[in-house]
């Protein structure tokens, strides 16, 4: 059974987007310390990417199931085109600032809600549930390879020459991207949902499974955003790489995405779902712990590594898992509802993690990072150990 068309042309947008949002995040941060080496304001350019998580997610949910995906991912992207190349003259100026950059963040953080809701949504409308676990590792694939391994050593090296091509870049491959994703085909919806927000969040609440998962996502990626705020600073300032080493510091962490990607598949056909999580959750506390007290560049990139396995592992498995258990009607809306509860907090988190960097040194938010994240998975244990996950129903 082969994956259909529609969906390949999916794969390639996605694979071309994530190129130039790869540049464009190893550009950001890059062009921040520019401006100021100031942990705090490092981090707040990185929580305005995520503040439209917070704000916007159950309205993009409610989206995403009234109208036609395609649309609405082709038109976000679109949008995200036009922002970022005003980003790129505005940089070829020298008229960038943080206000700019927080402007541009949270204007492209925004456009991704809006397109990464429809996009998982818009997955079991493309290929058969059978499929659904191959797709999805293939999607998680090309987004670590493109946006992890090779976006950011070319937005670095693109830095190098000049600030404003990675933004250029990006620009470009939005627009390409958004292209493809108009030629996928067309759904209309609104005869057939119900536009209520809190349908979707009121299902996910009444989920004991999902609910769990929502709110551990939640509190680990706080963590998360807590420890790589400043990881910039970090592989500058204590590990001391340029620009270019910085960029192949991030690639060499997604190599271990990339693996996760590629065994999911044979991971949980061999072990199950729930211990594929269990596991993924111990290793990323151990790698959190690792980069807190890594002295050089090797060994800080092998536990990014480790952290990119297991981050994907845990994606496929619980995305995979939200669409198998979620009516297709409600798919949008209770995606959203997770990605709030998941998601919302990670804006507090970048900040957080800037005020400890701050306080205590760049060291200290992994460190922190690693001791919250194994007490909230101790918490959430006894819901995890519950009914089998293959045949979970609403509980």
């Amino acid at each position: 059974m082969t994956l259909p068309t529609a969906y390949r042309r999916l794969w390639w947008a996605t694979g071309i987007d994530n190129l130039g949002t790869g540049a464009f995040t190893a550009a950001v941060p890059l062009l921040t310390v520019t401006v100021t080496h100031d942990p705090r304001l490092v981090s707040l350019v990185s929580a305005a990417a995520y503040l439209p998580w917070l704000l916007l997610s159950l309205p993009a949910g409610a989206l995403a199931d009234r109208h036609d995906r395609a649309g609405l991912m082709w038109r976000a992207q679109a949008v995200q085109a036009v922002l970022v190349g005003a980003t790129a003259v505005l940089t070829a100026c020298g008229a960038i600032g943080i206000p700019v950059l927080v402007v541009t963040a949270f204007g492209l953080g925004a456009g991704d809600v809006v397109f990464g809701t429809a996009a998982q949504a818009i997955l079991p409308d493309l290929v058969a549930k059978p499929l659904l676990p191959r797709a999805n590792g293939r999607q998680q694939a090309v987004t670590t390879v493109t946006g992890q391994f090779a976006g950011p050593p070319l937005g670095s090296l693109l830095f190098g020459v000049s600030a404003a091509l990675p933004f250029g870049v990006d620009a470009v491959s939005l627009a390409v991207s958004a292209v493809l994703v108009a030629t996928l085909p067309r759904r209309d919806r609104g005869a057939r949902t119900r536009s209520a927000v809190r349908e979707g969040l009121a299902w996910l609440l009444r989920h004991r499974l999902l609910r769990t998962l929502a709110i551990l996502v939640g509190v680990n990626a706080f963590c998360g955003q807590l420890a790589f705020a400043t990881l910039v600073l970090l592989a500058t300032r204590v590990v001391h790489l340029d620009a270019r080493g910085y960029g192949l510091l991030l690639a060499g962490a997604a190599l271990g995405s990339v693996l996760g990607g590629l065994v999911n598949a044979r991971v949980v056909a061999r072990i199950g779902s729930r211990p594929a999580v269990l596991t993924a959750l111990v290793a990323n506390i151990g790698a959190f712990a690792g980069i807190g007290l890594s002295r050089d560049a090797v060994v800080l990139g092998a536990f990014l590594a480790v952290n990119g396995f297991a981050t994907t592992l845990w994606n496929i498995v619980t995305v995979g898992l939200r669409q198998r258990l979620v009516p297709p009607a409600l798919l949008g809306r209770v995606t959203s509802a997770y990605r709030l509860l998941g998601w919302g907090l990670l804006p507090v988190g970048t900040l957080a993690g800037g005020l400890v960097a701050h306080a205590l040194g760049l060291r200290a938010p992994y460190l922190v990072a690693a001791a919250a994240r194994g007490l909230a998975l101790v918490a959430a244990l006894p819901a995890l150990a519950g009914p089998s996950w293959t045949d979970q129903r609403r509980v």
